[in-house]
């Protein structure tokens, strides 16, 4: 299976490919100042529970992280994973 992530500011999400198929999303906006907010992070119900979000959103926290970016999340999943 090959796995890729890619960012896609146009639509203001992270995308999780499997196989080329969309399966999850991590959307976000700027809110000024270097200060991203991430409301929504999302895998597709069949791949839930299976290990695929935690590193999903770990490397887009890393990259942003990278890019100096201050990062709230006000997803409960994405909140509770940066806790």
């Amino acid at each position: 299976m090959q796995v890729e992530i890619t960012d896609t500011p146009e639509a203001g999400r992270w995308e999780l490919l499997h196989d080329g198929e969309l399966v999850g999303v991590v959307n976000y906006y700027a809110d000024g100042g270097g200060v991203v907010v991430i409301p929504h992070v999302e895998v597709l119900p069949r791949l839930r529970g299976k290990g695929h979000s935690e590193p999903f959103l770990d490397q887009v926290l890393h990259h942003m992280d990278d890019q100096g970016l201050k990062v709230i999340p006000t997803c409960g999943y994405a909140a509770g994973y940066v806790r």
